[in-house]
């Protein structure tokens, strides 16, 4: 789904997976992947435009962002019945729930960025919390759709208030480089 200014984080999310790749951290990117008839369109009773519907080009990610291969890419907004805004709805290739992905890993902390910063990312970052995990806010590699004015603020607000640090990639370059001396 188009948001403005969305692919404007594009370039800040490539610096981001280049780092992680560097680090060998795990690379998670959740999409929408929306059957043709779902109650999430306008069509079908929902506030949203057709978007990102299975096996289709609008369900691709942008063709400028760098995704490794052996990133695990997570599908949400399958269930025709739900929006399935969080990465915690979603699932990987092989149906495992992204939970147990990161349990499987052993991680405690996850860095979000991406679109939506009011509806994806927000829900997300809410059920992370809600999940016991550690969440950075990554402010410079996010946009909103802003149905309303204010909207990505208030989520940024709400993500805060809830237990969400903000971080930048400056931030993330910094305390990487303390880390090394």
């Amino acid at each position: 789904m188009a948001v403005p200014e969305g692919d404007a984080i594009v370039t800040v999310m490539n610096k981001y997976i280049n780092i992680f790749t560097r680090n060998k951290w795990p690379i998670f990117a959740s999409r929408d992947w929306h059957p043709k008839k779902t109650a999430h369109f306008e069509a079908f009773g929902g506030q949203w435009p057709e978007h990102c519907i299975q096996e289709t080009a609008g369900a691709k990610f942008h063709p400028l962002l760098q995704l490794p291969e052996d990133v695990i890419i997570l599908s949400s907004g399958m269930d025709p019945e739900k929006d399935g805004y969080s990465a915690f709805e979603a699932v990987d290739a092989a149906g495992e729930e992204f939970a147990r992905l990161l349990n499987s890993f052993s991680i405690k902390e996850l860095f979000v960025g991406g679109l939506a910063t009011d509806y994806c990312v927000k829900w997300s970052v809410l059920d992370a919390l809600k999940f016991g995990f550690k969440v950075t806010l990554l402010t410079d590699a996010i946009k909103g759709v802003d149905l309303k004015p204010r909207d990505s603020e208030a989520a940024i607000e709400e993500m805060v208030s809830l237990g969400a640090k903000k971080g930048t990639l400056e931030k993330l370059s910094r305390m990487l480089s303390e880390e090394r001396k």
